[in-house]
């Protein structure tokens, strides 16, 4: 059984929600523009009522700093890429409030979860959830924000070196037509401090060890962080046991891929370390993985890839 915000303790949360979206259309494209991931048309079936689709997209914040590349000019390639994955759980990060208004209204389908990481819930970047919401329903008592703090129920409490706050915005959600359970999770760690980010890695795989063994999380973010740095360590070799251990989706389907960066500075390069990640715990089996380098005219969605994960659930009510 569950219980009122038993496991992951947030903070207020953001009202009204709304309920969730059923899973339609093509669920796989036919062209990929990541490294290496193409594999056989019978893994996925447009049918296969037990795949689910999630992405990460560090979508840049509002600044006319940016100049050529400020979100003006670059909005609606945004919205294009997440239509054509057409996710059923999206994490975006360095969402300020238009932007997260502008994609509510373009994504109609997509119920929204959102709180900034300030004091103020309307002021200031959030990582926003969006969800589908005909096949998807959040669970209004499992649902909000905490702050990658010592103090993660204060809003706008920053500890542990950050450069800024830091927050974790997450639910629980229910499949409306089988009632199958998934918690997502969406972050974005610290940007200069390695103390920062490997502690809030460690309270991060400490409260999703809380959440029962049989409900599959995924977490997805910006974690500022390679693969093989200390803070992904802490998540993907946790030692408290399977219901703590969170599985690399991109590495289980791409072992030995390379060119895998996925921060790129408005310039396209995919050198550098990938620090844009999904991972899985529990009933939910990586089948494939993305990172999306399309640009318009040499012009991209924002500094960083988009990353995708496809994952085959299994049947835990």
């Amino acid at each position: 059984m569950f219980h009122q915000l038993s496991y992951l303790h947030p903070a207020p949360r953001r009202a009204p929600l709304r309920p969730s979206w059923r899973l339609a259309g093509v669920l796989f494209c036919a062209h990929f523009v990541c490294a290496g991931s193409a594999f056989p048309d019978s893994v996925v079936k447009a049918s296969d009522p037990d795949v689910v689709r999630v992405m990460t997209f560090n979508i840049r914040y509002d600044t006319p700093a940016d100049g050529k590349d400020a979100w003006p000019h670059r909005k609606d390639l945004v919205v294009e890429i997440i239509r054509d994955f057409r996710p059923d759980f999206l994490g975006i990060q360095e969402a300020l409030p238009g932007q997260v208004a502008f994609l509510e209204e373009s994504l109609q389908e997509y119920g929204v979860l959102s709180r900034s990481r300030e004091k103020d819930p309307n002021a200031g970047e959030a990582c926003s959830v969006f969800y589908l919401r005909r096949r998807w329903r959040i669970d209004p008592e499992e649902q909000g924000t905490y702050w990658l703090s010592d103090a993660p129920d204060e809003p706008a409490s920053i500890t542990w070196g950050n450069a800024c706050t830091r927050i974790v915005t997450w639910a629980r959600f229910f499949e409306t037509d089988t009632g199958r359970r998934l918690v997502f999770v969406n972050t974005h760690f610290d940007h200069r401090s390695s103390p920062a980010r490997r502690k809030s890695a460690a309270m991060l795989r400490d409260r999703i060890a809380q959440i029962p063994a049989d409900v599959p999380v995924v977490l997805a973010g910006d974690f500022n962080a390679s693969e093989t740095a200390e803070s992904m360590r802490i998540l993907t070799e946790a030692p408290e046991g399977p219901g703590s251990v969170l599985i690399d989706t991109f590495r289980a389907v791409h072992a030995s891929a390379e060119k895998v960066g996925t921060f790129n500075g408005f310039e396209g390069r995919d050198s550098g370390p990938k620090i844009d990640h999904i991972f899985v715990r529990g009933d939910a089996v990586p089948i494939a993985a993305e990172i999306i380098r399309t640009d318009r005219d040499g012009r991209y969605p924002s500094d960083h890839f988009p990353v995708t994960a496809t994952i085959r659930l299994g049947g835990a009510k």
